[in-house]
């Protein structure tokens, strides 16, 4: 999930087709095509709400790097938070992620995207979540870090 977020942030930020590729790829590769069309379609809303109601620049990592910087651990965990129904964080997360108040749009588009993962069984796990933050930010293995 960390992964995607991050291919659809560069490709917003530069325009380039191949980082929303490089995005596309990973969940089709773990997803199967079908499943991933819908991920994909609501990661790119989920995103765009991101952007567009963020009142700073949000922080990503180049696609390839095995570790997540701050902002992609925030978006991982507001989506976590949506899968375990966890209003509150949800809501944090979201106001840490974009620094603006006006977080609905996104917490809406995370909670569909959210749904979309569940449905291609992809939960994310909290304690997966709280470990990836505290562990300085790197995940290894199989598991978390290679998910879309």
């Amino acid at each position: 999930m960390g992964v995607g977020f991050r291919c659809w942030l560069a490709g917003y930020d530069t325009g380039d087709i191949a980082c929303w590729e490089n995005g596309w790829n990973e969940y089709n590769r773990l997803l199967g095509p079908s499943r991933a069309k819908r991920a994909v379609t609501e990661l790119a809303c989920w995103v765009r709400a991101v952007r567009s109601t963020a009142s700073r620049k949000i922080e990503y990592y180049p696609f390839g790097c095995a570790g997540f910087c701050a902002d992609e651990c925030m978006a991982i965990s507001l989506i976590a938070a949506s899968q375990h129904h966890r209003c509150p964080a949800m809501r944090a997360c979201a106001l840490a992620l974009t620094g603006s108040d006006l977080v609905e749009p996104v917490i809406d588009a995370a909670n569909a995207f959210a749904d979309a993962l569940q449905e291609a069984d992809q939960r994310l796990s909290q304690e997966a979540v709280a470990a990836l933050v505290a562990g300085g930010r790197k995940a290894g293995g199989e598991s978390f870090a290679d998910r879309p």
